[in-house]
């Protein structure tokens, strides 16, 4: 496709259109002697990719840039799965964190792919990403069905007024109920739906870790197929980009970082065109501030990016030189300084603590301990994680995030870089509107054999959860949809994964806020705390297996206050578990290797964040992660206690 930038008659020399050329032109001659000169337009489609956790959205991806040829026969990618997720933790944890911009090139035509992640935690992540796109692909598993991350990121779809192209991924599960999904899905359109046109969508059905997928149901799930339907579809279904004229507009949506390049703004050119050395400001609502130069233009191909002389209208890029930029803001010509409109966003449900390891082992295990350190991390984590709020409290800080796991992968990640804290127990947000105290409320997804029915039913009853709905996704699983408070899902999901012997599938989406009920009852038994600072020994720790269940094993190092297992009474119960077996002429010593101890059970990251009461504490390090009492003094903890 070719644009005309200049018409010349041979003999007139006259020019009816001039425009610059940029050197891609090209020219020819028709009839009556004029010479047509031509520029190529690049053909371009932005496309999100959106979806419940686990519904097959990064291996969608996979497929799409494996089969366009987006890597050498030869290249490593080629044999890798997931290849969108980079980072350790979303690897461990098989789900995408952050979003991700990805491009292949078909039949002429530039498809920008945006990653975005499937749990509601990082929601924030899919709200800011949606913007650049023109059209979404919407991810449904054919078992599971439409879940409540799908109808959250689906509404966000619709309200930016993007009509989505539906794939029903996993068709060959065994419990696969294609028609059923189908009809439920229908049912969300109606319910979410912004305008008519959004209930006419394609749908295709999909088995993408094999990069398959038809436009029709297939007879055979095992016959030959690819993802071409899907790309003709991308090309034909989603508009290209709107050409607005004027002068630079780009909002930035995501930062990106290098020791080579420095800072990268990511984000969509909504209007005008960016090219190396153009000088820019940095526009908000308020007002604009700061003078700089763009050095480098990158566009995105495959997993990387690739250096382009200039960026137009709707083309989805990366650029550096623009150091104080932050997500929100507006890169925009000095000379007309325009601000878009700033990304809405979903308000922080929960808050914790986090501050300085002040235990008895702090600064043995962690290479950034202090509090300025911490700070300044905290800072750098503000610059991309838009859906977190940091407020100084003292030495520490209260985080403020979307949720459980919103907050954990932080805290991982801060771990793993070496930094040595201490986090407190997560609480909910509450706002205040009208002279009402008002709290998050959360709709609660739950599948199990039916055999646990029973147990969930009677733990959501104690948290005076309201159940929806509940139906028979297939013989071997049921559904129960639950509507409750935030704060009763605060320490629950690993009470039921015990209860249900790991077979619960639990997810949960932020439905709104409603008045403050009562409080909660406390669920969960006293502790046992260490009664001195010394290592573990396996006499000691024998006499306490019959107390309860023990987090710590022989030869472990444990101080005074650590909390060392879970009692198996509702009170705390302070232990010796170093103490030594006293030798006589009637025992000797060797005969300590007949103790015979049960296996400490070892807590994650965020079982231990479950566990937290607000009067402990768990101190996080690079090799360790220990529950302690905030009150490390048995004789604080009792005077505390009586008052």
């Amino acid at each position: 496709t070719y644009e005309i930038i200049s018409i010349f008659h041979l003999k007139i020399i006259k020019s009816f259109l001039r425009i610059p050329f940029r050197g891609d032109e090209k020219q020819i001659r028709i009839r009556g002697g004029y010479k047509v000169y031509l520029r190529g337009m690049k053909n371009i489609r932005n496309v999100a990719i959106i979806a419940h956790v686990d519904h097959g959205k990064t291996t969608l991806v996979d497929a799409l840039l494996k089969q366009t040829h987006t890597f050498a026969d030869h290249q490593s990618e080629m044999a890798q799965v997931l290849i969108m997720d980079s980072s350790d933790q979303e690897k461990e944890r098989g789900i995408t964190i952050t979003a991700k911009i990805t491009a292949v090139e078909y039949n002429g035509t530039h498809v920008n792919i945006v990653d975005t992640p499937g749990h509601a935690d990082f929601g924030g992540e899919v709200e800011r990403t949606l913007h650049m796109a023109d059209g979404c692909l919407l991810i449904v598993d054919a078992q599971e069905g439409p879940m409540p991350q799908t109808k959250f990121v689906l509404k966000n779809a619709l309200a930016a007024g993007l009509n989505p192209i539906l794939v029903i991924n996993k068709i060959d599960k065994p419990a696969a109920r294609i028609s059923a999904v189908e009809d439920e899905i229908a049912n969300l359109f109606l319910e979410l739906a912004t305008n008519e046109d959004q209930l006419h969508y394609k749908t295709f059905y999909a088995i993408a870790r094999e990069g398959k997928i038809w436009e029709a149901i297939p007879a055979d799930s095992s016959s030959d197929a690819d993802i071409i339907p899907l790309m003709e579809a991308i090309i034909s279904e989603v508009p290209a980009p709107k050409e607005n004229d004027g002068s630079l507009q780009l909002l930035a949506t995501a930062l990106e970082w290098d020791s080579y390049e420095g800072k990268y703004v990511v984000g969509k050119v909504e209007r005008g065109s960016v090219v190396p050395s153009q000088s820019v400001t940095l526009a908000t609502e308020l007002g604009h501030k700061g003078s700089y130069k763009v050095e480098k233009v990158y566009g995105f191909k495959g997993l990387g990016k690739v250096s382009v002389d200039k960026a137009e209208t709707g083309e989805i890029v990366a650029i550096t030189g623009v150091k104080d930029a932050q997500i929100g803001q507006t890169v925009t010509d000095p000379s007309a300084p325009e601000a878009l409109p700033t990304i809405e966003l979903e308000p922080p449900t929960l808050s914790m603590y986090l501050g300085p390891n002040t235990s008895p082992f702090k600064g043995k295990e962690g290479e950034f301990t202090t509090s300025r350190q911490i700070g300044d991390r905290l800072e750098k984590e503000l610059e991309t994680n838009i859906g977190l709020e940091v407020e100084s409290e003292g030495i520490g800080f209260i985080l403020r995030g979307r949720g459980e796991l919103h907050l954990s992968v932080l805290i991982e990640t801060m771990r793993r870089e070496g930094f040595e804290f201490e986090v407190g127990r997560p609480k909910v947000v509450f706002q205040e509107k009208d002279g009402q105290t008002l709290e998050p409320y959360e709709e609660v997804s739950i599948d199990i054999p039916p055999e646990h029915v029973g147990t969930i039913q009677g733990e959501f009853a104690k948290r005076r959860a309201e159940l929806i709905e509940q139906t028979n996704v297939s013989d071997a699983s049921t559904r129960l949809n639950y509507r409750m408070p935030t704060r009763s899902l605060l320490g629950l999901r690993s009470q039921l994964v015990t209860a249900t012997k790991g077979t619960i599938v639990m997810t949960s989406v932020m439905s709104g806020y409603e008045p403050k009920g009562p409080a909660l009852d406390q669920h969960r038994n006293g502790v046992l705390v260490a009664w001195e600072t010394a290592p573990t020994t396996p006499y000691a720790l024998e006499n306490a297996e019959s107390r309860g269940t023990l987090f710590v094993g022989p030869g472990v190092n444990v101080y005074t206050g650590q909390i060392i297992g879970l009692s198996s009474q509702r009170d705390d119960l302070d232990l010796n578990v170093s103490k030594e077996k006293h030798l006589t002429n009637m025992r000797s010593k060797s005969s300590d290797g007949t103790v015979q101890l049960t296996p400490a059970t070892i807590l994650s990251l965020e079982q231990s964040m479950d566990f937290l009461e607000d009067d402990e504490l768990l101190e996080v390090t690079p090799k360790n992660l220990r529950l302690r009492k905030r009150a490390l003094d048995r004789n604080d903890r009792k005077k505390r206690d009586k008052k």
